[in-house]
């Protein structure tokens, strides 16, 4: 939910963090909800306290929260960036993601991020997809914008918008869940039940491999994923279509493991019996589908991405058809 005091940027806004944005930085978000702004601007006005979570000071790496409300101060056209001067990437870096393309318009691109590829970057990350967007330019005067994120490792369906306007729309969509998303996943072993739900409170901790997220009977976040068995390889391995009901980090990973079946290749949460001899060690994690509603014409529209590298090497192993029939529906 979005309150101004008197309507438009010129005025003081207070946002409401959604679950999509949860654990989000707060640099990361800001500079997704007001990309036009510099990041010293951004950087100055958490300084002098014009941007506050909760009513309190904040700071660039704190972890944003469902629930919380990021106070942003008005913004003045002196304070908006400069024309866009982004270098150019790699000529192939740039074919291979072009060639990854789902779907494009003048509001949006739709990509099958590949596994492996970071959405933002870090630390200990310099190589992701958000240093990359000038590749995704093709004829708009702007590079395109993130709206939502893919773990690393997991590949699938990832919308960019391609004008602050969409930006707005989409992350809206997001904040209110009126998206769904459909993930496909190669679990080891069998669910006791062919479909149901999971409903298990999540609380992140710290740990010795860093920060994880664990089942919580008290003080977690709920957490909630519906499950359908698509096909089985014996006892070995499950083809699974989860939707996520709610956004919280590591979820499904760690919804899975609660099952007894982990992901295929996702030591993290599933330990020794996640890695499937003659699967790739690999997370076997895919975003499916992305329904939405097109934010110009409203039209409610589906983006699908197909299977790619060892997702669809270990699919195709098991004698599994991904492309038979509608088989990431739920």
């Amino acid at each position: 939910m979005t309150l101004d005091t008197d309507g438009g940027q010129r005025s003081v806004r207070h946002v409401e963090i959604g679950a999509d944005d949860e654990t989000v930085r707060l640099d990361r978000w800001l500079r997704r909800t007001l990309p036009d702004v510099p990041y010293g601007q951004l950087a100055k006005w958490l300084r002098t306290g014009q941007i506050r979570v909760d009513g309190r000071r904040a700071k660039l790496g704190q972890r944003l929260l469902e629930g919380q409300t990021v106070r942003l101060p008005p913004i003045a056209p002196s304070e908006t960036a400069p024309a866009d001067t982004t270098t150019p990437v790699d000529a192939d870096v740039a074919a291979e993601l072009q060639a990854r393309v789902l779907f494009r318009d003048d509001a949006l691109v739709a990509l099958n991020k590949p596994s492996g590829l970071a959405v933002q970057g870090g630390s200990k990350t310099t190589h992701h997809l958000d240093a990359m967007l000038d590749a995704l330019r093709f004829d708009a005067a702007e590079k395109p914008r993130l709206v939502h994120r893919l773990d690393k490792d997991t590949s699938g369906v990832l919308l960019l918008a391609r004008n602050a306007a969409t930006a707005r729309a989409i992350t809206a969509q997001f904040r209110h869940r009126d998206i769904d998303k459909i993930y496909w996943a190669l679990v080891a072993g069998i669910p006791s039940t062919s479909e149901g739900r999971v409903d298990l409170a999540l609380l992140k901790t710290p740990g010795r491999g860093g920060e994880k997220m664990r089942p919580a009977k008290e003080g977690g976040q709920s957490a909630l994923t519906r499950y359908v068995i698509v096909d089985r390889a014996g006892q070995k391995a499950a083809w699974l279509a989860l939707n996520p009901l709610t956004g919280r980090t590591h979820q499904l990973r760690v919804h899975c493991a609660a099952l007894g079946t982990p992901i295929v290749g996702d030591g993290k949460y599933g330990g020794k019996p996640a890695f499937v001899a003659g699967l790739a060690n690999k997370l076997h994690l895919h975003a499916r589908s992305v329904t939405f509603s097109h934010p110009e014409t409203g039209e409610r529209m589906e983006i699908v991405a197909p299977l790619s590298g060892h997702c669809a090497e270990s699919w195709a192993k098991l004698g599994f058809a991904p492309d038979n029939g509608d088989a990431h529906a739920i």
